[in-house]
């Protein structure tokens, strides 16, 4: 304070500022490894033979058809849509290409509004650096089967007057819930599940690049715990990898442990107890259930299949079974207390064994 009292000045030296005023390096977040290893190009599509042979075609063209995808979530929809524009854009795609998702407002007003103001942007043919372009652009519309039916109505006709100028990609899983005269204006491809042996390759590439130890005996368990859906799998692996530690083998008890998934044994025990006959048993297995924080709904979802391969129960009994596991697990998604619904189970098998 004094020495700036005497000269006007700071006491600040010229060093100390440029010290201050130097930016400050900040280092990027990592990436997840779904957007890390999302295919860059049509080639790169797992499993979708005919859906990237027909879309191999297109970009060689440079043209597009209005295209509706469909099939279960985490098969490659999103990503093989993007990867097309990737290629038939190059550094433009972004300017090109118009993606709303189910987090987005998907009313008609939306419709009426910024789908159509983007559809109604004129295209240019040539890119900045002189390259010819295709003159159109791309609307995804990622779950479109939640758009209600009047907004489904109002892309119609957005659909037919912007035909020249803009295609359409509609994404969704169940692709009943979109109206015909949608259906009957786009290209259908449909993605199906991916395969056991498609997954584990592509597991063992990103293990392989992230240098992850794992056991050969885990890449099973994650597909089942995945279903197919490569997505989950990927992020399954990334999420036990980062809870165990990267010193740490994952094995099928980590990844049992961190997804979720009831053991088998459990299943076991619980129609074990069932064949006793004693509902004093029954209630103690379903307490310690609960103790162990194991979700009853996701227990419903493995004794489904555990019930239709059981060797030990006649057909009559599995029918009886089933249909009580569907009547339970509706309860709960209406919020039924999950003690209730899996005593009621239990009591019915109980009956179906005499």
């Amino acid at each position: 304070m004094q020495a700036f009292l005497k000269t006007g000045k700071s006491s600040i030296s010229t060093t100390d500022k440029q010290a201050t005023n130097a930016p400050i390096e900040r280092r990027k977040p990592p990436a997840p490894w779904v957007e890390k290893y999302r295919p860059r190009s049509v080639d790169d599509v797992v499993e979708q033979s005919e859906v990237v042979a027909v879309l191999r075609k297109c970009v060689e063209g440079a043209d597009l058809p209005n295209m509706l995808l469909y099939g279960p979530p985490g098969t490659g929809k999103t990503s093989t849509i993007l990867a097309a524009a990737r290629q038939i854009f190059g550094d433009m795609y972004r300017e090109r290409i118009l993606e709303l998702n189910a987090s987005d407002e998907r009313g008609i007003n939306v419709v009426r509004t910024k789908i159509k103001n983007f559809a109604q942007l004129t295209a240019s043919s040539v890119r900045p650096d002189g390259r010819p372009c295709p003159p159109f652009k791309i609307i995804v519309l990622d779950e479109a089967d939640s758009m209600t039916h009047a907004a489904q109505a109002a892309l119609r006709r957005t659909m037919e007057k912007e035909s020249r100028s803009t295609r359409f990609c509609l994404i969704c899983n169940y692709v009943s819930r979109i109206i015909v005269p949608i259906t009957s204006r786009c290209s259908k491809f449909r993605f199906k599940a991916l395969g056991e042996t498609q997954i584990i390759t592509r597991l063992q590439h990103i293990c392989l690049q992230e240098n992850v130890s794992i056991d050969p005996d885990a890449y099973k368990s994650i597909v089942k715990i995945s279903g197919g859906d490569m997505r989950r799998a990927i992020t399954t692996l990334q999420s036990c990898y980062r809870l165990k530690g990267s010193e740490h083998t994952i094995n099928t008890d980590d990844l049992l442990e961190m997804s979720g998934i009831i053991p088998e044994h459990f299943l076991e025990d619980y129609l074990e107890v069932c064949r006793s006959g004693k509902y004093e048993r029954l209630e103690h297995f379903v307490r310690e259930i609960g103790y162990s924080a194991y979700s009853i709904g996701q227990m419903m979802d493995q004794f489904v299949e555990f019930i239709v391969r059981c060797g030990s129960l006649t057909d009559k009994q599995k029918a009886i079974i089933c249909d009580k596991l569907g009547e339970c697990c509706y309860r709960l998604q209406d919020g039924g207390s999950e003690y209730l619904q899996i005593m009621d189970l239990g009591c019915t098998i109980i009956l179906a064994l005499k």
